[in-house]
């Protein structure tokens, strides 16, 4: 039961560490204010983990970005690529909980593709959505 939500726990860590970069990128107050909501969404998820996981692995001292953030494009970009990864990681917590803990996976997944969803329209990325979020290929 760890592996998956060891994944997911890796995909918080980082979406934690990539807002911190996101939100000093964006040059609106509202669109930091988005980014700042997003940064806490995923602190608290990684604290949910925190508590099922019986041996948390290290986490990295910091991250390797796909590429430099330093515009609001590549911000929003970013942002994009972290919420799809986070909905990724969720989506195999699904099968190995149930009840209360199978609801938090299923929050998170939808919660991490509607903020894609609001970036990829911040943006003007079309499709705006995906049909089935947090599914590969």
């Amino acid at each position: 039961m760890s592996d998956p939500l060891t994944g997911a726990y890796a995909a918080e860590e980082a979406a934690i560490y990539a807002y911190g970069l996101i939100g000093v990128a964006l040059p609106t107050a509202g669109e930091e204010k988005e980014a700042r909501s997003a940064e806490l969404a995923h602190r608290q998820r990684r604290d949910f983990l925190v508590v099922k996981i019986p041996q948390l692995p290290a986490s990295p001292a910091g991250y390797e970005t796909p590429f430099p953030v330093t515009d609001r494009a590549a911000a929003l970009k970013l942002a994009i690529q972290v919420e799809d990864g986070v909905a990724q990681a969720w989506r195999p917590v699904l099968a190995v909980t149930e009840n209360a803990d199978r609801a938090t996976a299923l929050a998170a997944l939808t919660d991490a593709a509607v903020r894609a969803t609001r970036w990829r329209r911040l943006a003007e990325v079309t499709p705006a959505t995906m049909a089935f979020p947090g599914r590969t290929g």
